[in-house]
């Protein structure tokens, strides 16, 4: 197991202090009262909650914050509002990107890359200046692998081990999706999905390592023929199937992945369970499965790990890979390199 070694959150008085970009917004509003209520960090964890939004949205921000009081959550100890990223990430212990330049009808994925790169490039640098040397990062802007590794460029005197992308929505989606064709409870599936790669049409959902009383899917009556066309397909798919019923995008979902994400990763870990998080491929890069495939240094991939609740995790990297999932895995990396060559070359240009 490769493993990313990270000093802890400091326990103590203090109340912790937490940063949310785009806090105005539908995942935002979902997300705060989680926050807020102790199911994230701890039901005796205190925060100094700041919420960050560009100008124009302020006057919602004001209408949050209002309501956000009206709650009166007692671990809340204080809120800002500002759209001073400075201020708001003032020695902060954890920050949740949530904000970002959102596709729009018509878009290409390029020119969303263009849009977010510039506005993580700046993130990154408030980020650098401001937060705590030991800060948690958590993006989940789309294209969130990207955006991530765009941040981490910008603050080079940051850990990277403390950065991460939310790929935890599309494994509850997987994880969900398996139950309910398997025709089972999810709380009787012996493990979750596994997400590899980049949070796009690329990802690669892994089912082999769910089971049902040590049944596998197949033995369950699931098909090949399913597990590899209809199951990817989904759930690649799901944020867009949101969107076309609901006409807006995933938010109490997402919220509640943030949730997941950040409960394990810095509070209760995962009891030696494996989940998926998009982690920095360090060093001289990562290796991933059995065949190992190699994730070149510097991009974000999703990853299985275990996490221990302290801001360390340790990647699995001797998990068995079909042929078929090894081949999609090896697709979804070469996607986020040319990513990262695209937004490398569109900073570059923008100079």
């Amino acid at each position: 197991m490769a493993s990313a070694s990270n000093k802890s959150l400091a326990i103590g008085a203090k109340p912790l202090k937490v940063v949310l970009t785009g806090a105005a917004g539908q995942i935002g509003y979902a997300l705060i009262p989680l926050l807020a209520s102790g199911r994230v960090f701890g039901f005796d964890r205190e925060i100094d909650l700041r919420l960050l939004e560009i100008e124009p949205a302020m006057k919602a921000l004001s209408g949050v914050i209002m309501e956000l009081e009206d709650c009166a959550f007692p671990l809340i100890v204080s809120i800002m509002g500002t759209a001073n990223p400075s201020l708001a990430m003032s020695d902060v212990d954890v920050a949740i990107f949530v904000g970002g330049f959102p596709r729009k009808k018509g878009m290409e994925r390029k020119d969303l890359l263009r849009l977010n790169a510039k506005i993580f490039s700046a993130a990154g640098k408030a980020l650098d200046s401001n937060a705590s040397k030991n800060v948690k990062v958590l993006v989940v802007a789309n294209p969130c692998n990207t955006n991530c590794m765009v941040l981490l460029k910008h603050a080079p005197s940051l850990n990277p081990g403390n950065f991460s992308c939310l790929t935890r929505l599309d494994q509850n989606r997987a994880t969900a999706l398996l139950a309910k064709q398997a025709a089972v409870s999810i709380k009787n599936l012996e493990n979750d999905a596994i997400i590899y790669g980049n949070h796009s049409k690329t990802m690669a959902p892994d089912w082999t390592q769910v089971t049902v009383a040590g049944k596998t899917l197949e033995s369950l009556g699931l098909s090949a023929k399913y597990l590899e066309g209809d199951f990817i397909c989904t759930v690649q798919q799901r944020g867009a199937a949101v969107i076309e019923a609901r006409g807006l995008s995933s938010a109490m979902s997402a919220a509640n992945a943030i949730k997941d994400h950040l409960r394990t990763w810095l509070n209760t870990g995962s009891s030696g369970k494996i989940v998926s998080m998009g982690v920095v491929s360090q060093g001289t890069g990562m290796k991933i499965g059995q065949p190992q495939i190699s994730v070149p240094a510097g991009l974000v991939c999703s990853v299985p790990v275990r996490c221990k609740g302290d801001g360390s995790y340790e990647v699995v990297n001797n998990l068995k890979l079909s042929d078929f999932m090894s081949t999609k895995i090896r697709e979804s990396v070469q996607e986020l390199d040319s990513e990262r060559n695209t937004v490398l070359e569109l900073l570059k240009s923008a100079k």
